[in-house]
Order: C-alpha cells, then structure tokens, then sequence
C-alpha cells in the first residue's frame, strides 16, 4: 500500500511540476529599478547569500519571486539533485528543510533562516 501512496505523489508531482514552473515564469513581477550604483552594492551585499531550493517546491517558488522582485542576485543551491548541497544544508542548517537562505556574515558567521515568510520578511528589511 505504501508503495501505491508513494507511486501516486510521485506521479502527481511529475504532472504538476512543469505546470508550477511555467506559473512563476507568467507570473514573476518585475525588478524594482536601481540606479548602477545602488543595485552594484546590493549585489555586493548578496555574495554572501545562498537559498537553498527544490525546484518545484511552492514556497521556493515563492522566494525566487520575491528575489525577482527586489532585484537580487542570489546563489541558487539545488538541495534536492545535488548531493553536495543537499548535505551541506542537513550540516549546516540541521535539516534538509526548503527554502533555507544561508547568510553569511563579514565576520564568517553563518545563519540559516528557513520558512519562506521569514525570508521574504528578511529581504523586504535588508533590500526593499
């Protein structure tokens, strides 16, 4: 039985998917406007900043828009293909667990904010 439960989200997600990526394609808004000189320090100030992801996953989804929004370049990891990330984000944040935005400090210190409200709240604070 488990393995039908596991065979139908599986399916369910593989039909969904390409639906949720064209959805935040159509509806992503647009980058607020800068001047050279204000988006090249936010840009600065964005280096030290990763999300870590799932492609398909709603609230990452949610995040990308918002880092769309504001006009960030962000690192995207993608937790869920790629080992590599996928472990450093179970390390470091403690859980593989998406959206997680990693922040490091000028000091080295690294946070690691999850839940996609809390992030999006962090951006708007930091960039908006």
């Amino acid at each position: 039985m488990r393995m039908i439960i596991r065979a139908f989200f599986r399916l369910l997600r593989l039909v969904l998917t390409p639906f949720m990526l064209l959805s935040e394609k159509l509806s992503t808004p647009k980058a607020i406007e800068r001047s050279p000189e204000e988006q090249a320090k936010v840009d600065e100030a964005t280096e030290n900043l990763a999300l870590y992801q799932f492609r398909a996953c709603p609230f990452c989804i949610k995040v990308r828009k918002e880092i769309a929004r504001l006009g960030l370049n962000i690192e995207r990891r993608d937790a869920q293909h790629d080992p590599k990330h996928r472990e450093a984000l179970l390390q470091g944040g403690g859980a593989v667990k998406v959206p997680c935005l990693l922040i490091v400090d000028e000091r080295g210190k690294e946070r690691w904010l999850y839940e996609s409200g809390d992030i999006n709240d962090w951006l708007g604070r930091e960039f908006g």
